[in-house]
């Protein structure tokens, strides 16, 4: 599972030009699930992403989490973090997971992410949305569940 997550000031996440999703400050964590995905790998996320320490303290210096702010969360399902360019000029998603298990950890994810205790809007599933965010930093970080089982350098 992969997550590309970007500190905001603001975000909001529409359909049809009806905004089904908004946040203040905070962050946007774009959501992408792999065939291989499973519960251990949304939790890992889920943890990773809430504790993950980029908002400035007191001396301007990442040292608080999502947590300790009490920042709010959206939550978009982003199939296409699978895509993979290696071969052509067209993205390969075969990586990515079909809608209905993809659909069930998406779920899954935003109901870990709400048991956290922070605000939590979401985008709609397998709908084309139109997502509008000011970057704060700006700061983007990727993670990907599969790097917990990597050793560091």
């Amino acid at each position: 599972m992969r997550a590309l997550i970007q500190r905001v000031s603001r975000a909001t996440v529409s359909v049809d030009n009806h905004e089904v999703g908004g946040i203040g400050p905070g962050l946007l964590v774009l959501v992408g699930v792999s065939r291989e995905d499973d519960e251990t790998d949304a939790r890992y996320l889920v943890d990773k992403t809430v504790n993950l320490r980029i908002f400035a303290d007191d001396q301007n210096r990442f040292n608080l989490s999502a947590l300790d702010t009490g920042a709010g969360l959206l939550v978009v399902s982003q199939f296409t973090l699978y895509g993979d360019t290696r071969k052509g000029r067209r993205p390969d998603f075969t990586s990515a997971a079909p809608p209905e298990q993809a659909q069930r950890l998406y779920q899954h994810i935003v109901e870990l992410f709400e048991a956290t205790g922070l605000t939590v809007a979401t985008g709609v599933f397998q709908e084309y949305m139109q997502v509008a965010l000011e970057n704060d930093g700006p700061v983007t970080i990727m993670l990907d569940s599969a790097d917990r089982h990597r050793p560091r350098r």
